[in-house]
Parts: structure tokens; C-alpha cells; sequence
């Protein structure tokens, strides 16, 4: 995609290609772009809208409906912010006073766009010229042009003493290549810029990898993991007058349906917070495994839920749960614990044919095993299911035989 491409997408002629595109996107490519061809829309122009239009498709599990109006590059897809999450961040940095960001390489823009939902004057500003167009289609076609602005330029040199806040999400991918940086001094912006601008802007969000070195978050700062419905998605920084707390895990719902405190109502999301620093106890293997959320296992919050739920580890380096009791908890999964082995494919199989189990949700922490090896390896048959845990206890490759436990115990 460049400039003159995405400017013909956006006159009638390339609104009518996209709406024919959309008509055929999903299927075989070739037949679609020759369905384009026969329609009359000359072969660029077909394999942009092609183009837009499968993206749209991937982009719908993150934006919803919106995703159908919005321009997009593979790579601007895959770093942007789910538009949960950006409402959740918007809203958190609305709550706290600020009505204007600079948003720091604005990629496609979904982090300004849900800003200036929430109401906050929004500068954004991206270094990529075609990104930067396409970020001013989105808050155009979004009706948010009264606040939010979209500049191309260098975002190390945006002056940012005009405003409230900064949101910053520095990109992770190579220009051209579109692969993974993973060194955060390669970042653009690079690292040591991102982690500078909370000495210069008293309320800096820096959004990041999830699996992000503890050792790299500043001084003072919170750090944030977000979850939905049961997927690490994201974690950002929280720094200067803007943290909290220093650690936090947060996990969201989208396809899961809603969050329900303990009096039914519901609510938007579920914080578990700490200092990360803490130790769960070590103990046996009990009645119930606890199986933590992703967010609250890279937040170094284990042991914060296991106080919460009079719970302890069986290895020290392994982040199961086991308890006596099974306590009703949206930040981990509660299974209850029918047989503990040590691990043997011939005695599990033994077992699992004893009683008829013809169907297996494996999960593992601690084991090299392959789930999917070893289900074949199982050769499974019968009309019962099981859930099985592939772990270590003290040391020992062990596999726990489970059952799950009803929500609310």
C-alpha cells in the first residue's frame, strides 16, 4: 500500500471496489480478484481493495463493527491496541484528569481514536507516511476529526509541554521486513526515549510486549498486564503521577460474556495488584488445582492470589495453585484434582481407558511433553472426558487427573 493507492480507495470508484471486494474477500483469492477483473476494476485497484478487505475481516475481532470502515497494514494490525483495552486505557487516563495526549507513533490509531471517545483531545503523531494517512481516514471515518489530529513526523521531537498526558506505543516490528523487534533498544522510538518521557511529561503510559524483563520497568512506575477472555494481550507502563500500584493484572471479557462481582452486577474488568516481589508458600499437592490467568502469572502476582485463596505452590518455580477448597476466582481456573501420578504414558493410558475417557483438555506448566503428542500417544476412546495437568511436584514429572469445578464452586 502507498499514498496514491490508498488515496484511489477512498474516492467513489474505490469505496465501490472495497464493497466488491468485501463481497468476495475470504474465499480463494485468485477467483476473487478475477471476479474483480470481470467487474471492471482495473487489477491495482483490486488487489489494494482485496487487500483492505481481508484485513477488515482479521481486524474484526479487535475493533467490532468499526473495523469495516477503517484502513489497515498487516503489521499496524497485529501492534494495535484491542478496542476494549483502549477503551479501558482511555478511560482510565480520562478519570485521571486529562483532557489532552500526544499519542507517540499513533500506528493505525485505535489508542487515539478510543482517547477521543472518551472525550480527550487527542494529538497523534507517526512517523511512517502511509500509517499517518491511514490513522486520519480512521478518525475521519470514526466522526472524530474534531479531536483528534494526526501528524507525520518524528515523534523524539514532538514538543509535549502543551499537554496533559502521553501515550506512547513504540514500534516492534522492522520496517519493510514486518518481524519482531525484541530488544527494547530497537524499538522506534528507541527505548531509552520511551523510558525518558515520564522524567519530562508527570503522566506517561507506554504501552509494551507482554513479556516485557521485569528488570527493564523504571523506577516508580506501574506495570500493567492485560488479559481477554483468558489471552495475554498486552502490558503498558504507568508512570509518574499516573501509578497506582507497582504491579497490577487486569483481565477484560469480550467473547466470554460478562464480569459479575460477587452480588451478580457486572463490571468492565477485574484488578488483581502487588508488588510482584512476593513468594507463595510451597506445600503438597491438595484437593483442588488453581490454574492463574496469564496476566497475574507475568505480573509476579501468584502469591498475592495464593493468599487470596489459602492456596500454595507444589514447586517453586511452577505458578499451579493447590488448595483444600475451591473458592470462586475470575483470575485463575479451578479444577478439581481426581488422581496425582507420576508421569507414565502407560499407566495413564491405563487409567483413562479404566474409565472410558475419550476426550482430554491437557494443559501444562513445567513439562516438555507435547500436549497434541501425547492425546495420539493416549489413543484415547470412550464417551468421558477428563482434564489432565501435565506439571512438575517437587522436582518430579507428575501428571494430575482433573475434573473441572462449576463456576461458584
Amino acid at each position: 500500500m502507498d499514498l496514491d493507492q490508498l488515496a484511489a480507495l477512498r474516492t467513489p470508484e474505490g469505496s465501490a471496489a472495497l464493497a466488491a471486494a468485501e463481497r468476495v474477500a475470504g474465499g480463494d483469492p485468485l477467483a476473487a480478484a478475477a471476479a474483480l477483473r470481470s467487474a471492471g476494476i482495473p487489477g491495482g485497484l483490486a488487489a489494494a481493495a482485496l487487500t483492505q478487505a481481508e484485513l477488515r475481516r482479521r481486524a474484526a475481532g479487535k475493533f467490532g463493527a468499526a473495523a469495516a470502515g477503517m484502513f489497515l497494514t498487516r503489521a499496524g494490525l497485529e501492534q494495535a491496541t484491542r478496542r476494549a483495552v483502549a477503551d479501558r486505557r482511555a478511560a482510565r487516563l480520562r478519570a485521571a484528569g486529562v483532557t489532552t495526549l500526544a499519542d507517540l507513533g499513533c500506528g493505525l490509531g485505535a489508542d487515539a481514536l478510543a482517547a477521543a471517545r472518551a472525550g480527550i483531545r487527542v494529538y497523534a503523531v507517526e512517523a511512517d507516511p502511509v500509517t499517518a494517512a491511514m490513522a486520519a481516514a480512521n478518525a475521519e471515518a470514526a466522526g472524530l476529526t474534531d479531536l483528534v489530529t494526526v501528524e507525520r513526523g518524528d515523534a523524539t521531537a514532538f514538543d509535549a509541554t502543551g499537554v496533559d498526558a502521553v501515550f506512547c506505543d513504540p514500534a516492534r516490528r522492522r520496517a519493510g521486513t514486518g518481524r519482531r523487534v525484541f530488544d527494547p533498544n530497537a524499538y522506534s522510538p528507541p527505548w531509552d526515549f520511551v523510558t525518558g518521557l515520564a522524567a519530562r511529561v508527570p503522566r506517561t503510559v507506554v504501552k509494551v510486549a507482554p513479556g516485557l524483563d521485569h528488570a527493564l520497568i523504571p523506577a516508580g512506575a506501574e506495570a500493567e498486564w492485560v488479559s481477554v477472555d483468558g489471552d495475554l494481550v498486552e502490558a503498558a507502563l504507568w508512570c509518574g503521577e499516573l501509578a497506582e500500584v507497582p504491579r497490577r493484572a487486569t483481565l477484560l471479557r469480550e467473547k466470554e460474556g460478562p464480569l459479575l462481582n460477587a452480588s451478580g452486577k457486572r463490571v468492565p474488568s477485574y484488578h488483581l495488584t502487588g508488588t510482584g516481589a512476593q513468594e507463595a508458600p510451597v506445600g503438597p499437592v491438595r484437593r483442588f488445582l488453581y490454574d492463574p490467568d496469564p496476566a497475574v502469572v507475568r505480573a509476579h502476582l501468584v502469591a498475592e492470589l495464593a493468599a487470596d485463596l489459602d492456596a500454595t505452590l507444589a514447586d517453586p518455580s511452577i505458578a499451579y495453585l493447590y488448595a483444600d477448597e475451591a473458592r470462586p476466582t475470575p483470575f485463575a481456573r479451578c479444577l478439581e484434582i481426581t488422581d496425582v501420578l507420576p508421569f507414565s504414558l502407560k499407566r495413564l493410558r491405563a487409567l483413562l481407558r479404566e474409565r472410558r475417557v475419550g476426550r482430554v483438555e491437557i494443559r501444562k506448566r513445567g513439562s516438555a511433553l507435547e500436549p497434541e503428542k501425547l492425546r495420539r500417544d493416549l489413543r484415547l476412546s470412550g464417551d468421558e472426558a477428563a482434564g489432565l495437568a501435565l506439571t512438575r511436584v517437587a522436582g518430579d514429572p507428575t501428571v494430575l487427573v482433573c475434573r473441572p469445578v462449576p463456576p461458584g464452586g
